[in-house]
């Protein structure tokens, strides 16, 4: 049984959902299940178009529309025709469901730190959590244009600029590096793409528009959960979109020897190694692809 994959993934699923409560009438203590409770939470974190939230539970039409009227029936939302097509609806919170909305998420959060707090070493559960909620969601992960200057792109510029110090011999200091400035790496110069999952982004790259005849693709990083599945090459192929509707027709990129895996992923992909182009201290590996 210890080694047998099926028992032990389906031992997961039970206590993920004994856990999460989802066979409770009453989720949380708040007087209705995880259901409803789940599209109060979509419509709180900022979804509105009644389409978009079934897609993103999963559900059919049917219980969606069941969840929806018994939340308006508590008068915890309110149900509109879309501006541009009636045919669309979108929900909103009235004041009643924002401070439904507001009592799950303090609870929420006390039942996560509460899960945290059980383990003697709360860092490899997280990451467990992470490995396990992107393997599921993995279908699910979108890729964004953002501005290099939002927080969820300084979080993965941080965990970029932290690994390299970690696996370079005497460290990285971004300071040193030919860092580009964030107008670079946004319309229309150029932009900067995020890997979101859930809410959480786990991967970015960036397109830095140049005067010099080609454009560079700076700051690829994957979280670790994510890691061999494919999200690399997604926000490559997205990096060469963009830059072909941007006009550039030349991609340049460098990368250390140290990231083995990285420079092998580009020489795979159809990159090709030229010579030194810039004065950046840190790589010693550099590509070209002609679009």
């Amino acid at each position: 049984m210890l080694n047998d994959p099926i028992a032990r993934t389906r031992r997961f699923h039970r206590a993920v959902t004994t856990e999460a409560g989802v066979l409770d009438t009453s989720f949380l203590g708040r007087g209705r299940p995880l259901g409803p409770a789940r599209v109060l939470h979509a419509i709180g974190r900022g979804m509105h178009d009644v389409a978009e939230i079934r897609a993103y539970l999963g559900l059919d039409s049917g219980l969606m529309s069941r969840l929806l009227r018994s939340l308006e029936e508590e008068e915890l939302l309110l149900i509109e025709a879309g501006k541009n097509d009636a045919r669309r609806r979108n929900a909103f919170l009235t004041e009643k469901g924002k401070s439904e909305f507001d009592a799950y998420e303090a609870l929420s959060n006390k039942q996560a730190a509460d899960v945290i707090a059980r383990h003697p070493r709360p860092e490899i559960l997280l990451e467990a959590m992470d490995i396990v909620s992107t393997a599921l969601g993995f279908d699910r992960t979108v890729i964004e244009q953002a501005s290099p200057l939002d927080e969820r792109a300084q979080a993965c510029l941080l965990a970029y600029y932290q690994e390299l110090a970690e696996r370079f011999e005497n460290g990285f200091d971004v300071n040193l590096s030919s860092d580009p400035e964030s107008q670079d790496m946004e319309p229309p110069r150029g932009t900067f793409l995020l890997a979101i999952s859930d809410g959480m982004p786990i991967g970015c790259v960036g397109l830095k528009g140049t005067d010099k005849g080609y454009g560079e693709v700076k700051r690829l990083w994957i979280a670790q959960s994510a890691r061999g599945m494919g999200l690399a090459r997604q926000l490559m192929d997205e990096t060469e979109r963009w830059a072909r509707d941007l006009g550039i027709s030349l991609l340049r990129l460098d990368s250390n020897s140290v990231l083995s895996n990285a420079v092998e992923m580009y020489r795979r992909w159809g990159w090709d190694e030229i010579d030194r182009f810039n004065d950046d201290p840190y790589p010693d590996v550099f590509f070209e692809k002609h679009l």
